[in-house]
């Protein structure tokens, strides 16, 4: 094997999902002059890429566009801007500075000044799940049946079962529709929906039965799905289809920061970051999903802007270095805190704003009372919520007086459950 080549760019930007291309663009108009993005696929976009349904676009372009053309946008934009696009790139370590990667024509090292991870999320499989039984044709998670019905204008089934009521899952309706494919049912384990108001109305209006409590048991079918055994608290039924839809219960693809050793959060399963983006390597920012499992793509895109300003001014000597931070704690029900760090010093100047300005939550349960966020006896923050799995929560850091000598904060959900 040839030895490989080696680059150094003033930013290298892995992942092509619209907080890659958001920051790359960011990265190009605030004057840094090499900025390269790396994407493992033939085209970039990520997950909207394979969305044939809109909304996407409104924050971006002030329109509403598809998936697809959200995507294509996002991609002509970057490059008008000058960002080094280089598709079929698969990145595999990160370490000590150095980017290693193959492309078509061999291996390529990269020696940037400031490393950006953008790998985004992927949706819990069949085998995460602990789901038993046959092994037929028709098991599928969401992108998949996406790249199906929107790029190679397929049906892999006619009367699937879809397991997962989060946004995800509604965006997989609407793409079962657009390739005349009519769901035979949803099942949630969960008594509620996890999709905000009026998403989670899709089935209803439609008339797809939506069972809650409920969990597949084994899948069965000879060549292809006949059959799913349902459990619930009402007992076991079956329900005839020829198809598993996998939907959501997405896991930050972090492996490279994994093998780089960077810091991981157990709650959220990204990198440890403070509220620039930084990793606690200083050279090393992340962005998107990678951070949190899930944002839309409109978040993803504005925030990864933000994190683009901080790397800009990290490279002109702007940045701060990391001070003393305190961990934060989280109490039951709270699944995640991110980010995980926060920089004890005064930072919120006007020409030197936090990326990420809040402490962003996500509940692991539905729950109802009152949200504190305390260091020691002395309570910081606090707010009466009444939320349910995965909705985003915000606590403005510049709000928080922390006390110096405090040693970690912590989060809890006092008084009730929800019913």
């Amino acid at each position: 094997m040839s030895a490989a080549k080696v680059m150094a760019p003033d930013v290298l930007v892995v992942g092509g999902g619209p907080a890659g291309l958001a920051a790359a663009t960011a990265l190009k108009e605030s004057g840094i002059d090499k900025v390269v993005l790396l994407e493992r696929d033939t085209v970039v976009g990520g997950i909207p890429r394979h969305c044939g349904h809109s909304p996407f676009g409104m924050r971006e372009f002030r329109r509403i566009l598809s998936g697809t053309r959200y995507a294509a946008r996002l991609e002509a934009r970057a490059r008008d801007r000058g960002v080094e696009i280089l598709t079929r790139h698969t990145v595999l370590s990160v370490q000590d500075g150095l980017v290693k990667a193959v492309s078509p024509d061999g291996p390529v090292d990269y020696r940037p000044r400031r490393i950006l991870l953008a790998t985004g999320t992927r949706e819990a499989s069949r085998a995460a799940r602990l789901v038993s039984g046959e092994r037929p044709l028709g098991i599928l998670n969401t992108a998949a049946l996406q790249a199906y019905v929107h790029l190679e204008r397929l049906a892999p089934f006619r009367r699937p079962v879809i397991v997962g009521t989060e946004l995800v899952a509604m965006s997989a309706i609407l793409t079962c529709l657009s390739g005349g494919i009519r769901p035979a049912a949803v099942i949630e384990p969960n008594a509620y929906p996890t999709a905000r108001f009026p998403f989670w109305l899709l089935p209803r209006l439609l008339g797809i039965p939506v069972h809650y409590r409920s969990e597949i048991g084994t899948i069965t079918g000879k060549g292809r799905v006949q059959e799913v055994v349902v459990r619930s608290e009402a007992g076991d039924g079956n329900i005839g289809c020829d198809g598993v839809l996998f939907t959501g219960a997405f896991t930050p693809e972090s492996a490279l920061a994994r093998l780089g050793g960077l810091a991981i959060d157990q709650g959220s399963g990204g990198p440890v970051v403070d509220a620039f983006g930084r990793t606690r390597d200083g050279a090393i920012f992340a962005a998107g999903n990678l951070l949190r499992p899930v944002e839309t793509a409109g978040w993803c895109w504005a925030e990864a802007r933000r994190i683009a300003g901080s790397i800009a001014r990290d490279l002109e000597g702007g940045l701060p270095p990391r001070h003393a931070t305190i961990p934060i704690r989280t109490g039951a029900g709270i699944k995640l805190a991110m980010p995980q760090e926060i920089d004890l010093k005064e930072i919120d100047r006007a020409d030197l704003p936090r990326a990420l300005p809040d402490l962003q939550l996500r509940l692991s349960e539905r729950l109802r009372g009152t949200l504190t966020l305390s260091a020691g006896d002395s309570v910081l923050w606090s707010r009466t919520i009444a939320s349910a799995p995965e909705r985003r929560i915000l606590i403005p850091i510049a709000r928080l007086a922390i006390p110096p000598a405090a040693a970690e904060l912590t989060l809890q959900v006092v008084q009730s459950k929800a019913p």
